[in-house]
This record gives structure tokens, C-alpha cells and sequence, in this order.
């Protein structure tokens, strides 16, 4: 009995967790400008047009230098970014920047760290998906630690999540737990992480 009541107390935690989770996501957006940084990173993913389109306007309003599109299908021409992202060509051929090598959010967040690091940048714009930006911000500051590197998200909305009854749609539903499982999994592994010395930070490495 202790043993179902314990998993029953665990259960209603994480529900009450997954609850607050969405509420923070549904909340996140629309976002406000961000204040002007050294550089923009749009991370690719479901409705990648919507989050590159986002970017290149924040860029278009000069609060960047550069654009760097993390995580691009290597099927994928320059060209047919520039037609997703419906940039102004002479904005996009001298200030937009593709990476083909992430392939997961991990990996943008070593592609972004990549891209920082060659630019000296020491601020960052990152613009993705609403529901993937708290995982996405718990990545990218595992490698572009503060003070070293400043982040500031700029989250794009999910239509179908921003519904009170998302828990009705199963496709909504299903994405939600997905994710919040995911940001557990990765708060756990920063608080394993956190009890022992830690690589420095390719912006420590820098200085």
C-alpha cells in the first residue's frame, strides 16, 4: 500500500508539474522585443518557417548583427531558406548564417556555441518554438554559461497549445507530456552534472 501511495503522490506531482509547464509555455507568448544583442539564433524544428521568419525580423529591426539558422536539413538549399524566411535578399546574403551538422536540440546548442564563439559575440536572441524553448534555454546555458554569455528568449507560438483545453487534443496533449518529459530529463541530468566540476564553457575557453 505505502508503495502505490508513494507512486500516487509522485503521479500527482508531475501532473501538477506538467500543468505549470503548459501554463508557462501558453504564457510565454506573444513575446515582447528583446533588447538589441550581437547575435540571433533561430532554431529549427516543427514549424521551423514560422521560428526563421521570426528571427530574420528581429534582425530586419536591427537587434542583431548576424542570424544563424541552427540544425538545417542538409536537403535544404540556401535559397529555400531565403524563400521560407521571406527576408529582403540583400538582408539575407550579407547577414544569414545555416548550420547543417545539429540534428537535435543538443546539437543546436554546440552548433550555437560553435557560431558564438568564431562571431565573439557575447549576446544572443534565441527564437524557437514556444513549448521547446524551456529545454532549449536549459541547453544552450549548459554551453554558453552566464555571466560569459547573455540569452534572451524570443519564443513563436504554437497555435494549437495556446487553447486552455489543450489536454483535449490529443496531438496537443501528446506534445506537451513529450516535452515536459524531456525538461525533466534534462533538469535532471544539469542537477547531476552540477554536483561535480563541470568543461568549461567554449566562451570561458575564449577568454
Amino acid at each position: 500500500m505505502k508503495s502505490v501511495a508513494a507512486f500516487l503522490v509522485l503521479l500527482l506531482i508531475w501532473t501538477a508539474g506538467l500543468f505549470a509547464f503548459a501554463a508557462r509555455v501558453r504564457d510565454s507568448t506573444p513575446a515582447p522585443l528583446p533588447e538589441a544583442a550581437d547575435g540571433i539564433v533561430a532554431l529549427t524544428g516543427a514549424n521551423s518557417n514560422q521560428r526563421i521568419s521570426a528571427a530574420v525580423n528581429l534582425l530586419a529591426r536591427d537587434l542583431g548583427q548576424r542570424v544563424l539558422v541552427s540544425g538545417v536539413n542538409p536537403e535544404a538549399s540556401r535559397e529555400d531558406i531565403r524563400t521560407v524566411s521571406r527576408a529582403v535578399r540583400r538582408l539575407y546574403d550579407c547577414c544569414v548564417d545555416l548550420g547543417f551538422t545539429a540534428a537535435d536540440t543538443v546539437g543546436n546548442a554546440r552548433e550555437t556555441a560553435e557560431w558564438a564563439t568564431a562571431m565573439r559575440y557575447d549576446t544572443l536572441i534565441v527564437v524557437t518554438a514556444d513549448y521547446h524553448m524551456p529545454r532549449a534555454m536549459l541547453e544552450l546555458r549548459a554551453v554558453l554559461r552566464e555571466p560569459e554569455m547573455r540569452l534572451q528568449a524570443y519564443p513563436v507560438a504554437t497555435p494549437a497549445l495556446r487553447a486552455r483545453g489543450w489536454w483535449r487534443n490529443p496531438a496537443a496533449a501528446r506534445l506537451m507530456v513529450v516535452e515536459y518529459s524531456k525538461y525533466l530529463a534534462i533538469l535532471g541530468r544539469e542537477a547531476v552534472l552540477g554536483l561535480g566540476p563541470r568543461d568549461p564553457s567554449p566562451a570561458q575557453q575564449k577568454g
